[in-house]
């Protein structure tokens, strides 16, 4: 690898990674060399890696071309403490960006009905161009795939199948809903936007029956409409990082959360407040979901790894 690596910076919703080309995979990135980029005083500073490799030329990118043979790049995402992660919803969409920035596709695949398929270890996943709701041209829709409750119908009927404690919000026990995305959630309703602000994210909260692989925490206020789709705010503790601006896949399992506690009148598109900005979740069908939002490439530099604490 050299002691020189090249990186790009880019961001969804100020859910911010660094990028690193790779397209042979002849990287090797161990944990503590992905720790130490993600660091915001030591290194570059993201929430996660994200390594830019040829489906070819990764064991799981296998996987992602046995299910569909176009999907040409796999995203190898990391988590900011260097554990591997499957999937990650604004990721994707920065993923996408920096691929067409560097023309590595035909931008017009992303106009195309099926649009650019990207592998992931949760597998392969679907972005096309899209438009915010404010006319925002920048913004990106990823169909992410079937997402289930772990819980079945018992979480349905009691609205939970978790317990969560949250620091600073009074040693109480909350009720949580757990929702898989190919990566682990669990959402957290809460009474008004006070409790939301008063939640202290910098520890991770306690979820009870412990989950096997750990859990994303999400916690939100439902909001007054704007229009005919649902909104909601949101804040989220990541396994692996800790507080992020925004999170993808858990902006997903808020909504379906909030649709799944709604019943058959609740909205099937939401607008998701996160603190880094806005995205827009679909529910496709046959359990399917959509995330769109923006992403934006910032830098590109060069990183002198012999000068990083690893």
């Amino acid at each position: 690898m050299g002691d020189e690596l090249r990186f790009t910076k880019g961001h969804g919703t100020e859910n911010d990674f660094v990028l690193v080309a790779d397209p042979d995979g002849q990287l090797n990135l161990s944990p503590a060399t992905v720790a130490a980029l993600c660091d915001r005083r030591a290194g570059i500073g993201g929430d996660g890696l994200i390594r830019v490799v040829r489906s070819t030329a990764l064991p799981e990118g296998e996987d992602s071309l046995a299910e569909d043979e176009n999907a040409e790049w796999i995203m190898d995402y990391r988590n900011a403490d260097g554990s591997l992660a499957e999937m990650c919803g604004n990721g994707v969409r920065v993923f996408a960006a920096y691929l067409q920035e560097r023309g590595l596709i035909e931008p017009a695949v992303l106009d195309t009905a099926t649009g650019l398929v990207i592998g992931t270890r949760a597998g392969v996943r679907r972005v096309r161009r899209a438009v915010g709701p404010a006319g925002e041209p920048d913004w990106l829709a990823v169909d992410m795939g079937r997402w289930r409750l772990p819980g079945g119908p018992a979480a349905v009927s009691d609205g939970f199948d978790a317990e969560v404690r949250i620091t600073g919000l009074d040693g109480v026990a909350r009720p949580g809903l757990s929702v898989d995305l190919g990566n682990p959630h669990t959402v957290v309703a809460l009474p008004d936007a006070a409790e939301l602000d008063a939640a202290d994210l910098l520890s991770a909260p306690v979820v009870h029956p412990v989950p096997r692989d750990g859990t994303n925490v999400e916690l939100i206020v439902m909001e007054p409409p704007t229009g005919p789709e649902g909104r909601l705010r949101m804040r989220v503790h990541e396994r692996g990082v800790g507080e992020t601006r925004s999170c993808g896949t858990g902006a997903c399992a808020a909504a379906l959360a909030a649709m799944t506690w709604g019943g058959a009148e609740a909205p099937g598109t939401w607008l998701v407040d996160v603190p880094g900005g806005q995205v827009r979740v679909r529910a496709l069908p046959e359990q399917g979901v959509e995330l769109a939002g923006p992403a934006r490439l910032v830098a590109d530099g060069v990183v002198h790894l012999g000068s990083l604490k690893v």
